[in-house]
């Protein structure tokens, strides 16, 4: 078992090197086009308040990096309407909220969130969806849900599901511009999953998200939902050791992240100029989030909250301020949540020995040659 001191040296190698590269700048082309495409056209039918249903339907390019076409076209079909349906939601969600005291608006944000983040992880993990977790149907409904009102419910459904059919349509060009790798050798997954372990994922981002929602809230800070997005990062990572450090990453990278934003937002913008910064950003993100998810966090950080910003101006140095620490709670919640599961699965594994134990105690055997 490795040593405490070389844990630490490890972790601390990962979070300042890069992993090897696999044609990042192919998928990351495909996927900041899909994301292009139609800001520019709310750009010139000035509907940029509408940049909140593109951003979250343009996620959609996002899933099933270097698989082959036949698979990306199904899985990608089937996270666009996820997130077509978050974004829905939450414009259903921004619309209830007119008729609601704010503190009944924030909780039903928040209980909502937490549902969606339990149900999206579990859909993700049952059909091998890449990234796996639920950052991106949690972020949708929360952001979209937490904004006043932009447009009908009919029209941010309309919008999210064209920019998601436009990634669909772009992602079927991704293997013909090589964007699978040639060592790659994917196939589909074989995995099996019972509705204990179902059940099991469910819980957990459910309940991340909920009690960092409800801390977030508690905190009297302005965008409870960041905490949630916080929380339930990190419980995407394979293995309970790389999600620990991905809860120290987050929180370090976003730090830093907010430091470029407020460079970014330090000057006065026009909303064409925040477009080609979101853009930009969304290329840099994808060329290095599978190689250095901390180094990636300095352009997936200032990305959300230029999108935000874009449809929803907000003060800048307390917007700024709140996304530092809603992170550090919530990435403080995910550990504690991978933590608790970990010592719950030992006491269970413990105990499951001493029953097997009762009941097939060992036979002492004479010994034999006598």
């Amino acid at each position: 078992m490795p040593s405490a001191p070389s844990q630490i040296k490890s972790t601390v190698g990962r979070l300042v090197s890069l992993g090897p590269s696999r044609v990042d700048h192919i998928p990351a082309f495909r996927i900041s086009l899909g994301l292009a495409i139609p800001m520019v056209v709310l750009l010139l039918t000035d509907h940029v308040a509408w940049a909140m249903f593109v951003g979250f339907g343009a996620f959609t390019g996002i899933y099933s990096r270097y698989e082959p076409t036949r698979m990306r076209f199904h899985r990608q079909a089937l996270a666009g309407a996820m997130l077509t349906l978050c974004v829905t939601l939450g414009a259903a969600l921004a619309r209830l909220g007119e008729s609601l005291s704010p503190t009944a608006e924030s909780w039903t944000t928040i209980l909502v969130g937490a549902v969606v983040a339990g149900v999206a992880a579990t859909v993700v993990l049952a059909r091998g969806l890449k990234p796996g977790g639920a950052i991106f149907p949690l972020f949708a409904v929360a952001a979209v849900g937490a904004a006043p009102p932009a447009a009908p419910i009919w029209v941010a459904f309309l919008v999210a599901g064209a920019s998601a059919s436009l990634c669909v349509a772009l992602g079927l060009l991704g293997h013909w511009a090589g964007e699978r790798h040639p060592g790659a050798d994917v196939r589909p997954s074989t995995e099996t999953w019972s509705r204990a372990q179902l059940g099991a994922e469910f819980s957990r981002f459910a309940i991340a998200a909920a009690i960092a929602g409800t801390l977030g809230l508690a905190s009297g800070l302005p965008f409870p939902y960041w905490a949630q997005i916080a929380a339930i990062a990190l419980l995407s990572a394979p293995g309970r050791t790389l999600q620990l450090e991905r809860g120290l990453h987050r929180i370090l990278g976003t730090t830093l992240g907010v430091v470029t934003t407020a460079f970014l937002l330090s000057f006065p913008a026009e909303p064409w100029q925040l477009v080609v910064w979101i853009v930009v950003l969304q290329f840099l993100a994808e060329m290095y989030v599978m190689r250095n998810y901390a180094f990636a966090l300095l352009f997936i950080t200032p990305l959300a909250l230029l999108m935000v910003q874009l449809a929803h101006p907000q003060p800048v140095g307390p917007t700024l301020q709140a996304r530092v620490l809603e992170t550090a709670i919530g990435a403080v919640i995910g550990i504690a949540v991978v933590v608790v599961a970990a010592l719950w699965d030992r006491r269970a594994a413990k105990h499951a020995t001493a029953e097997s134990t009762a009941a097939y105690p060992e036979v002492p055997t004479e010994p034999s040659g006598s």
